[in-house]
């Protein structure tokens, strides 16, 4: 079984690594054209960085495209539809989650994954014994909860579908729920 694990990561691990890299030299036009109307938007950096909590519960800073306006990320919780301090491209950005782009390159420095639980925001450091078990793995940019309408889900209902992914893992799963965040992503529910 240990054996069986060790391979399991290192395929994943060279999995992500290829996939993001390949998709970032692909993308790149895309990421130029995305900074560029960020820029003529609104006033801010075009990537906006955040500290979150991933493998170990170890605190990284993931990347995402900046969708909302300036100094709106010290406000508490997260954002309701229609939230004011969206801006106007941001509100694409997040519908087709070209704002999770970025996260390509958390998976190339190795604290991210393509699969496995979204990466937990500070605030929300106070889980259960067996809801940190979701810190058994590195997060990842979709996952179970993306692929069962995250936005629609509470804290608990997201937890309860990173450890079902934790006890779950494998190739198998991984490769359904990369296939099924397409289908999420074509038909706009993600």
């Amino acid at each position: 079984m240990k054996n069986r694990n060790y391979i399991y990561l290192n395929v994943k691990r060279f999995f992500d690594f290829t996939f993001s890299l390949i998709s970032l030299i692909l993308l790149s036009p895309l990421f130029a054209i995305v900074s560029i109307a960020i820029k003529l938007d609104s006033k801010g950096p075009v990537i906006f960085k955040q500290y979150r909590l991933g493998k170990g519960g170890k605190k990284f800073k993931m990347y995402k495209f900046r969708s909302m306006v300036l100094g709106s990320e010290t406000r508490p919780g997260s954002t309701l539809p229609n939230d004011n301090i969206v801006t106007k491209l941001g509100k694409f950005l997040r519908i087709t989650s070209i704002d999770e782009l970025p996260q390509l390159v958390n998976i190339l420095k190795g604290e991210m994954s393509l699969i496995g639980p979204r990466p937990s925001r500070l605030e929300y450091e106070c889980f259960s014994k067996e809801q940190q078990r979701r810190f058994e793995v590195k997060p990842g940019i979709t996952g179970l909860s993306q692929v069962n309408g995250r936005k629609f889900l509470s804290l608990d209902q997201k937890c309860e579908y990173d450890i079902q992914y934790v006890n779950s893992i494998s190739f198998l799963l991984d490769l359904k729920i990369f296939f099924i965040t397409f289908l999420v992503l074509t038909k706009n529910n993600y």
